[in-house]
């Protein structure tokens, strides 16, 4: 349905928006918690002598005269249109007092009342979409500002309980779909804000039994019963008990075994181990499938497949047959978004036993597999200054083009993508791209690569400050990752999530800070390290930089590779001003990736408070072909605000402490 009225959102701050999706003003906090105590009404009328009671602890004398004037003004703001003296539409007045009559769908809490509804009814697949965009609407704590009103409160508290059940029904829905890896990630935050509820741990503890972590889902039954006496004295529910009995002998019904799909893995496996003899080349062929496959089911299927394909690579080279060994390295097209490397000593093995192939394979034929190799050393070069990957990359597209293999040109235009780094403001040309992977995977059913075309475009337009185009692909990605079984799409759509709210106008700090730190519990155990390592501290202190608050913030952060970019600014934080202009010195050029203007912004910043020319004028002559940018933004996961307010270029006065 399209409104054409206002909308009202109160999970968060409470607040106003106009049919083009424009914040209204509402003016003062009694204007505010006004329209806060009429939506809770839900339509009914509240009389004017309880609206003054509840707005005021001690009313003045004229508090009904001022209760009108809020009446009048908060009328005004949601109907700018209506005609002088004419009757209001919205904010009635109705006998004793006043009502909010507006549709139920147009308030957001409405809305995720009935999308929690509707997914219980809804399939798995369906119901994790449904519920990602019922939670969706949250952005911040229900009422936030008055949640602790007595006229809010009970309200505030059933949807924040709401909340609770929503994200426990969507852990049961990727549980059902078998994406425990992700179901746990979500779980871990959602315990850590609220221990007290049981179903939460016992689903915890079964996503991870799942994914065969059966020590950790018994230290996380053990710590809510420990929890739950300590703190509130009461013994576990059956539920957990039982649980806790079950994993302890492993109950067959805890895992998906009995499932159709499961039966029938279980046969085929059975069979091919019986047919084919076990030093047979099909059988390394075969494993590269698998491989590939496991890769793709993320949390501990990504760091096994990683160990087990280096393992299968050399096995292959052992037998001598270069045909072969090109079919083992190439049938591992797993798509790769982020440019930082996982394992940076692998894949320099990887990339040698690649080249090594290459130069071993006859003359004549085998372009497919001559691609497929030349775009993994693109790949595996990735994120490296090392001249060889923007040459494979390039290599591997002009073979590809003449190929009538769809597959092995998504596969090179993926080499093509993480090669695109030579310089800062490339993301027109990632964009195009990212747009040539969606039609061309969407046309010959590469879903696969298909999540990676929509993913490269979220960057990228993130990157030119294009939101809405971008959410329309983050929807997209996630609407094919539940489909596909394709768990770690949900680590990138989440940090997005985050970063979103980060670069909304007026988004509370606090807020957002929040928004990161739930984005980095979906890396706990996603299997990415290359990723994971040092962005949570990375994306807070860009948030706090152009948020002018203060960078030590008492606790120990783990800065992983951005530590060089990051010292300077964090000992001028501390007044360390000679410390931290030999810090400057010493910060390396940034590596080619995606959070390169981001960290070229960090020194620009802290070359210009600290007036070191010579490394100011480097870091904006690389900067200055991203002036159109958000830096950072093109991760899709963090920006450290336009590209050109580094330049100097719309900003009054260089910021400092």
């Amino acid at each position: 349905m399209t409104h054409v009225g206002p909308r009202f959102g109160v999970l968060g701050p409470v607040t106003a928006w106009d049919a083009d999706g424009n914040t209204i003003a509402l003016k003062g906090p009694r204007h505010r918690s006004v329209l806060a105590r009429l939506i809770v009404a839900r339509g009914r009328v509240v009389p004017v002598s309880r609206l003054v009671d509840d707005l005021w602890a001690d009313p003045p004398d004229d508090a009904v005269g001022a209760l009108r004037t809020f009446v009048a003004a908060l009328r005004r703001a949601l109907e700018p249109g209506r005609p002088p003296r004419a009757p209001a539409r919205l904010l009635v007045t109705d006998g004793p007092g006043y009502a909010l009559r507006v549709p139920a769908d147009s308030v957001d809490a409405r809305r995720f009342e009935q999308d929690v509804t509707d997914a219980a009814a809804l399939p798995a697949q369906e119901a994790v979409l449904r519920l990602d965009e019922a939670l969706g609407r949250w952005r911040g704590p229900a009422y936030a500002g008055f949640a602790d009103e007595p006229w809010a409160r009970a309200e505030a508290d059933r949807l924040t309980e709401l909340r609770g059940h929503a994200l426990e029904l969507r852990a049961e829905s990727l549980l059902a779909l078998g994406q425990a890896d992700r179901a746990a990630a979500d779980l871990r935050a959602h315990t850590a804000g609220h221990p007290w509820r049981e179903n939460a741990w016992r689903l915890l503890a079964l996503a991870l039994y799942r994914t065969g972590r059966q020590a950790d889902a018994l230290d996380v039954l053990r710590r809510a019963r420990t929890l739950l006496a300590d703190e509130l004295g009461v013994d576990a529910g059956p539920a957990l008990r039982s649980l806790e009995a079950d994993i302890l002998r492993q109950s067959p019904h805890l895992s998906r075994s009995g499932t159709p799909a499961a039966r029938v893995w279980e046969q085929v496996a059975a069979a091919y181990d019986r047919a084919v003899a076990p030093d047979a080349r099909a059988r390394l062929d075969s494993t590269a499938g698998l491989l590939r496959t496991l890769a793709l089911t993320g949390g501990t299927g990504l760091p096994a497949a990683r160990a087990l394909r280096l393992d299968t690579l050399t096995a292959a080279e052992e037998l001598g047959d270069p045909e072969l060994t090109a079919r083992i390295i190439g049938a591992y097209d797993v798509p790769a978004i982020w440019t930082r490397l996982d394992d940076p000593d692998r894949a320099r093995r990887v990339v040698a036993a690649a080249e090594r192939t290459l130069a071993a394979l006859p003359e004549n034929g085998h372009d497919a597999d001559r691609a497929r190799l030349l775009a993994t050393v693109a790949l595996e070069s990735r994120g490296t200054r090392d001249p060889r990957g923007p040459e494979a990359a390039r290599r591997a597209e002009e073979l590809a083009r003449r190929l009538d293999d769809p597959a092995v040109l998504a596969f090179a235009l993926n080499a093509v993508f993480m090669q695109s780094f030579g310089r800062t403001g490339l993301a027109p040309r990632r964009d195009a791209i990212g747009a040539e992977l969606v039609t061309l995977s969407a046309r010959h059913h590469l879903s696969s690569s298909e999540i990676l075309g929509h993913l490269v475009r979220l960057q990228a337009r993130c990157a030119l400050g294009d939101f809405t185009a971008a959410d329309r692909h983050a929807a997209a990605a996630e609407a094919l990752a539940a489909r596909h079984e394709r768990p770690l799409v949900a680590v990138f759509t989440g940090w997005y999530a985050a970063l979103r709210l980060d670069a909304a106008e007026h988004a509370p700090p606090a807020e957002a800070e929040a928004a990161y730190r739930d984005a980095a519990a979906l890396l706990d155990g996603a299997g990415m390290p290359g990723l994971a390592h040092g962005l949570p501290a990375l994306a807070l202190l860009c948030l706090r930089l152009r948020h002018g608050l203060p960078l030590d913030t008492g606790d120990d952060p783990d800065w992983g590779p951005y530590a060089p970019w990051a010292r300077p600014l964090l000992l001028l934080d501390r007044g360390r001003r000679a410390d931290a202009l030999d810090a400057l010195h010493a910060t390396p050029e940034p590596p080619p990736d995606l959070l390169q203007e981001a960290l070229w912004c960090l020194t620009a910043r802290a070359a210009e408070v600290l007036g070191d020319g010579p490394a100011l004028t480097r870091a904006r002559t690389a900067l200055a072909p991203a002036a159109d940018e958000l830096a950072g933004a093109g991760s899709g996961l963090l920006t450290l605000g336009p590209v050109r307010d580094h330049l100097g270029l719309d900003r009054p006065h260089p910021p400092g402490r």
